[in-house]
């Protein structure tokens, strides 16, 4: 069955991987993408998203912008990746089809507009902070009816999270503390919530294997994309750091196309909005039930998202 989803992403090599994977799943019709510059800079992002519809489908899908601002900005040199991705020659060779183009609505406008248009109910994917889904939220409540789940890259409930920033306990995961405040509406909402946290996508680094496999198959041309994009992001064999590259937003992503691929739990939680700990997301008694994804099987993953970039030769 094809389930309606309505992508939202900050930009990053994974999020923009994630966009070409989700074009080649055929049990998705991706119905609305847009861009907020969090974990990029938004002029890139919005083109190299544009480039990527139209170079791997036939969509007809404008990308929509953000122009909201967080509370912690992301690390500058995290945020010129979307740089890179917009100058790929892959992305920028002449396509017979151009269906794709920036939307003249921002993102917010652009999720409002998109659900209350559908017939059936949509998934929502988020690889970035929930900024522009809390924003719509706030301009209109009723969107919620016209919404099937989010399924939302963030949070953690590991001891330690993934931000070393001063004025901050490291609580936190980069997404969550880049708007705090956001995550507090989404979480008091009736959305249902399927949180993809660190406890996961920890468990899919991107491996000197992992790459040695993609360039021996790189005769496949959506494997070349795979591999020549991760190049951006430089091994880090020795330490575990601010630097290092799991596949945070590309495991929220086959998780939409393949859920088989993880395990889940159940738990009850909230989100601390401001002070060293802002961006903290925790269990409490009294907290909203979401479903967090804490185990993944990694061949498994792997295999999953090769096979779809095989699909483009």
């Amino acid at each position: 069955m094809t389930k309606k989803v309505y992508f939202n992403h900050d930009g990053g090599v994974d999020d923009l991987v994630s966009l070409f994977l989700l074009l080649q799943m055929e049990n998705v019709q991706l119905i609305g993408v847009s861009t907020i510059g969090a974990d990029c800079y938004l002029e890139p992002s919005l083109s190299a998203s544009v480039k990527i519809i139209n170079r791997f489908s036939n969509e007809d899908i404008q990308v929509a912008p953000s122009y909201e601002r967080g509370k912690n900005p992301f690390p500058k040199e995290w945020r010129m990746h979307a740089f890179f991705m917009d100058a790929l020659p892959i992305l920028n060779e002449p396509v017979k089809h151009v269906a794709s183009n920036v939307s003249d609505k921002e993102a917010f406008e652009d999720i409002i507009q998109t659900l209350k248009r559908q017939s059936e109910k949509v998934t929502l994917l988020f690889t970035g902070p929930l900024t522009d889904l809390a924003k719509a939220l706030q301009k209109d409540s009723s969107i919620v009816q016209y919404i099937e789940k989010l399924v939302w890259m963030g949070g953690t409930f590991l001891p330690k999270g993934n931000v070393e920033e001063p004025e901050h306990d490291g609580s936190a995961e980069w997404n969550a503390y880049w708007d705090p405040e956001a995550v507090k509406i989404v979480f008091d909402s009736d959305i249902e919530i399927d949180m993809v946290a660190l406890e996961s996508t920890n468990q899919v680094p991107l491996t000197l294997d992992v790459r040695q496999r993609w360039a021996n198959e790189r005769q496949y041309t959506g494997i070349d994309f795979l591999g020549v994009s991760y190049a951006a992001v430089p091994p880090l064999t020795h330490f575990i750091t601010n630097s290092t590259y799991f596949l945070w937003d590309v495991l929220t992503t086959a998780y939409i196309g393949n859920k088989d691929l993880v395990h889940s739990i159940e738990k009850k939680v909230d989100v601390i909005s401001y002070g060293p700990s802002q961006g903290k997301t925790f269990e409490c008694k009294d907290g909203r039930k979401i479903n967090v994804i804490n185990h993944v099987d990694n061949n498994a993953f792997f295999d999953y998202i090769t096979a779809l970039a095989k699909k483009v030769n």
